[in-house]
């Protein structure tokens, strides 16, 4: 059995796929892989599918509800009951690697591991490996309800996080150009973000492109002034100074030469080769 939950929700095995369109019975299958090795309440279920206005006979329909998500899973032969009912409530069992939100937490985390030992090719490979789960904004049909919510909005943090660690494992390789792309997402989605604003600046002057480097400092400038009345922090003024004069060397913050290796990379195509078998973003 697999989970899918970085996109729309869907369920699998085998050859076997099913996305569940149905809100309530998608909303009750999330609340347990969100809560996955706990047991989870017929109250706090009520809660998450109806809010503060609950039916008249809240209970009896979810049971008619959960009926249906049985059903559901049934249809996939899975050859054993995943969703136990016990006295206080329901328990999901998944096993390791069934949720592909933990197969991607855990290789972000091995990225980050080999990023913090200076194996930045094994790191990018396994940013890559990652970021190839997702497949849209997390269950985001489902975030009305409040854990559904705080569990996706923290996953989307993470993988910020590990966008932003491949780009820096690029630049440390001195594959700027790669970076150029993530960059222009991240800085239009965090404007006021000075050290993605900066990289950005370096993956464009390593990439050629120094005019270009330069308007992203004048953006950001403007932003700065408008937006918190201050001007930009002194490693974006030092680089911006840098590129001016052109004559020095430019480096990143990690103090690595100024060099670009390969071509390509873009937040919306991850590179093929670590992605053979899921959609990229």
């Amino acid at each position: 059995m697999r989970y899918e939950i970085l996109g729309r929700l869907r369920v699998a095995h085998a050859e076997e796929s099913i996305e569940i369109t149905a809100p309530k019975v998608g909303g009750l299958l999330a609340t347990l892989l969100v809560c996955e090795g706990q047991i989870v309440s017929s109250d706090r279920l009520i809660g998450e599918l109806w809010g503060s206005n609950p039916p008249k006979k809240a209970l009896s329909t979810l049971h008619v509800h959960m009926s249906q998500l049985r059903k559901t899973l049934e249809l996939l032969r899975s050859g054993r009951n995943t969703i136990t009912t016990r006295s206080s409530g329901y328990l999901l069992a998944v096993r390791p690697g069934e949720l592909d939100a933990h197969e991607f937490r855990r290789l972000a985390i091995e990225g980050r591991d080999h990023a913090r030992g200076k194996r930045h090719e094994e790191a990018v490979t396994a940013f890559d490996a990652a970021l190839c789960y997702w497949r849209g904004p997390v269950l985001e049909e489902l975030r009305d309800a409040p854990i559904i919510n705080n569990f996706a909005s923290s996953l989307e943090e993470t993988r910020l996080e590990c966008v932003e660690a491949r780009i820096s494992s690029n630049q440390a390789l001195g594959r700027y150009r790669e970076t150029v792309g993530d960059l222009v997402w991240l800085v239009a989605q965090h404007p006021l973000h000075e050290e993605l604003r900066r990289k950005l600046m370096l993956a464009l002057f390593h990439s050629g492109r120094r005019a270009e480097a330069l308007e992203v400092y004048d953006e950001g400038r403007r932003i700065l002034d408008h937006e918190l009345g201050l001007g930009p922090s002194k490693p974006l003024s030092e680089l911006h100074r840098s590129i001016l004069s052109a004559g020095r060397s430019v480096r990143s913050g990690a103090g690595e030469q100024s060099v670009h290796v390969a071509q390509g990379g873009c937040f919306q195509q991850v590179r093929q080769r670590h992605c053979s078998t899921r959609p990229a973003l």
